[in-house]
């Protein structure tokens, strides 16, 4: 197998430059180079790589060659690292954070989660995110011992002195079963949900074990995961309360049911935007928390 040099970061470049602008000529004006040196450069370039890239014959504009062709597609994969090393070199000597790490409850709306992180993916492309969705108490967990740097917690979440909290809206709880659930009634007389399985969610951390939200019944499933919970409750074991958002469709669909119980309504499930006071966030992680504390709805912030 003959042996390939490696090329010069400059010659790709110059590669590049004449597939982009047609020629050797219109390349070296862009670049502000001689056509010789561009001429000069692909030539080292070509017997560098002991290929021909263009085919220069009867014709006053270079057409790529099956080989060049092939090799266009590393180039510009080359070119784009390059591209994306240089800009995170320079975000860092900015001062700009490397990483981001946050942890979300999750009642936590999945779209409003989207928006905020859509946009922070398109305000900092060389800053990469770490996601932890976590219930109750473990998110205030994360934060408190450094495993994430900002964290939108649920109304059980720590009050320490250790943390910034910053309001961050709610979102609407709503009791629900299956059809055909003994709860699914036109008139439920108060305490007859006691009598029926809720399922809960558990917290996986210390800081709110033996507190609960929203729990009336003695009769309760503890489970660890929201996903869970849901299909559980679309196959008709228990009754819970769900985040309207995540279940909207279920109701309008007919696969779940909104109870009508008359001493256990639902209500609002407040979020706080928190992070630890000795670590203030950086210039991402700072512009995150501000688009995670105004991407609430009005309907919400009436409701803290």
């Amino acid at each position: 197998m003959p042996k390939v040099g490696t090329p010069s970061l400059d010659q790709l470049q110059l590669f590049l430059a004449v597939v982009e602008h047609g020629g050797f000529a219109a390349a070296g004006r862009a670049l502000g180079r001689a056509t010789s040196a561009v001429s000069y450069g692909i030539a080292n370039l070509e017997a560098q790589l002991g290929l021909a890239l263009f085919d220069r014959a009867g014709t006053r504009r270079p057409t790529l060659t099956a080989a060049g062709t092939a090799v266009l597609a590393e180039a510009r994969r080359l070119a784009d690292d390059l591209a994306g090393l240089k800009a995170r070199v320079s975000g860092l000597a900015a001062g700009l954070e490397a990483e981001v790490s946050l942890a979300v409850d999750v009642m936590l709306p999945s779209a409003r989660l989207a928006e905020s992180l859509r946009g922070f993916q398109q305000q900092f492309p060389t800053v990469t995110l770490r996601l932890h969705v976590e219930a109750l108490g473990a998110v205030t967990a994360l934060v408190l011992d450094g495993t994430a740097g900002l964290g939108v917690a649920g109304p059980l979440s720590s009050e320490s002195e250790a943390l910034a909290r910053h309001a961050a809206g709610s979102v609407l709880l709503v009791p629900v079963a299956a059809p055909g659930h003994p709860l699914d009634a036109p008139s439920v007389p108060p305490g007859a949900a006691r009598a029926h399985i809720q399922l809960v969610l558990s917290d996986r951390s210390p800081i709110t074990r033996g507190r609960d939200f929203g729990v009336s019944s003695p009769q309760s499933w503890r489970l660890a995961d929201l996903g869970a919970k849901h299909a559980l409750l679309l196959e008709g074991v228990g009754w819970g309360n769900m985040p309207e958002p995540l279940v909207a469709g279920d109701l309008a669909a007919g696969r779940l049911v909104r109870l009508d119980l008359p001493d256990h309504r639902g209500g609002r499930y407040g979020f706080h935007a928190i992070h630890r006071t000795d670590t203030p966030p950086g210039p991402a992680a700072a512009w995150l928390l501000a688009r995670l504390i105004r991407s609430d709805t009005p309907s919400d912030r009436s409701d803290y």
